[in-house]
């Protein structure tokens, strides 16, 4: 246990909000380091001559801002990503000529062409139509078209059971401020998407990390976890895991399914980049129907800048959900999402996620051509890879490294939750560089940065 002694200044607001902002303090200079456990609530009470209860709310505020995370019975620990940032998406200027290893691109190029489209809904009867106000549902129509593109994922459902969503972020948002509440758990896998990480904190919920193989989640672990705190939700990425490309085999599918019925957990499945992977395995979700929502997403398939996203959703959820997209948005545009509709039903979607299939084979040839000295896991046409760190490496290492040598990467301590130990690893995308000279030269310099020097 970490014997730390915080200076709690005597004016500047509540107890508790001080002690959360000492911590702060204490892991931004080092002073605290992730993984570190932090004393008991009774042995800094009396250290501090504080109430017990002032500093269990003082841990519980610097729980929501996802610097400590607590498990019953084994105290509080300094998150594993308390010094990373966790966004996706950074809001400093780029560097100039910075290669993108990191984000992952939808290979926009390979998009459909919008200007078409815009041509054949101005050819309709009543385009203005879509500039109004429509059901927070979605219209009937684009209804229709989500529950067949939820038949790509091997969901059989009916348009009364979608709901249109602005992108699955929004589709996700949705499900947690719809279905759960602030100081709700949800269970995830270890490593897991930064999305699901910020927007929880957010929402003022506290995510479980779930111990993974190179299956995915394990469903006894899951159970465990189930059986020691309080778990409402669980959230999966069962084929193409964001970061690590596992996919969960059918087995293990239904014993995650089971253990949803014996713990009364609401499974959100969000398989963003399933169409990418092989396929063949049916959705968690469609094993408990009344119990999971499904995240049938098509920003990694075509058209990410539209913004449209298809919740597939039991009766019982329809409507807290479809109240959770009045209060965020009214609805998602009508106009977008015609035109994503209009994509489904003629085919246009098809064909352009197997163009981008096909790009994404030629991308994972290049780096396994380029890395072919360096252990990693991906699909064969998938549009990122988890790359294995030789010995003495972290994550976050080779990304300073990295962007020294002007390359962008996400190491393994984006993706950790909680005081999860992150691996010696790192998600390399293939897809933010169009270019595959470029890309092959960037994965090369990645190489030389890992290779071992004398």
């Amino acid at each position: 246990m970490t014997i730390w002694t915080p200076h709690i200044p005597e004016s500047g607001g509540p107890l508790y909000k001080k002690l959360a902002d000492a911590i702060e303090r204490a892991i931004a200079c080092g002073e605290l380091k992730p993984g570190e456990r932090l004393p008991t609530h009774r042995d800094l009470a009396d250290v501090l001559h504080m109430n017990v209860s002032t500093v269990t709310r003082g841990y519980l505020e610097a729980e929501k801002r996802s610097l400590v995370t607590g498990t019953v019975g084994r105290g509080t620990y300094v998150a594993s990503d308390a010094v990373t940032n966790t966004s996706m998406v950074s809001f400093e200027p780029e560097m100039p000529g910075l290669l993108d290893l990191g984000l992952v691109s939808q290979l926009s190029c390979l998009d459909p062409d919008i200007t078409e489209g815009f041509r054949r809904i101005a050819r309709r009867k009543d385009p203005a139509a879509f500039m109004r106000y429509t059901d927070p549902r979605g219209l009937p129509e684009h209804r229709a078209a989500g529950a067949l593109w939820a038949s790509r994922y091997g969901l059989e459902v009916e348009a009364e059971d979608i709901i249109v969503c602005s992108g699955s972020q929004h589709g996700l948002t949705c499900c947690m401020s719809g279905l759960l509440r602030p100081g709700d758990r949800i269970a995830t896998d270890a490593l897991t998407y930064p999305g699901m990480k910020t927007l929880a904190s957010m929402l003022g919920m506290r995510l479980v990390p779930i111990a993974m193989d190179e299956h995915g989640m394990i469903p006894e672990s899951l159970d465990v976890a189930c059986r020691r705190d309080d778990i409402k939700a669980v959230y999966l990425m069962p084929d193409v895991h964001n970061p690590t490309t596992a996919t969960i085999p059918e087995s293990r599918r239904d014993r995650i399914a089971h253990l949803a019925e014996v713990h009364d957990l609401l499974i959100i499945e969000d398989d963003a980049y399933a169409l990418t992977g092989t396929g063949g395995q049916t959705p968690i979700t469609a094993r408990v129907r009344q119990r999971g929502v499904f995240v049938a997403g098509i920003s990694k398939s075509f058209a990410a800048g539209l913004r449209v996203s298809f919740l597939v959703v039991p009766k019982r959820h329809l409507k807290p959900l479809a109240q959770a997209v009045l209060n965020t948005i009214w609805m998602s545009p009508a106009l977008n999402a015609e035109l994503v509709s209009m994509w489904i039903l003629d085919g246009t979607a098809d064909a352009v996620v197997k163009r981008k299939q096909a790009e994404g084979a030629q991308c994972f040839q290049v780096a396994s051509n380029a890395l072919k000295e360096l252990r990693f896991q991906g699909k064969p046409n998938g549009f990122f890879i988890w790359l294995e760190l030789p010995e003495r490496w972290t994550g976050q290492m080779l990304e300073r490294a990295a962007r020294r040598a002007g390359i962008s990467i996400f190491g393994a301590e984006k993706f950790a939750v909680g005081q999860t130990s992150p691996p010696p690893a790192a998600r390399i995308s293939l897809t933010g560089i169009e270019d595959f000279t470029t890309l092959h030269n960037a994965l090369t310099t990645l190489r030389e940065i890992l290779r071992p020097h004398p």
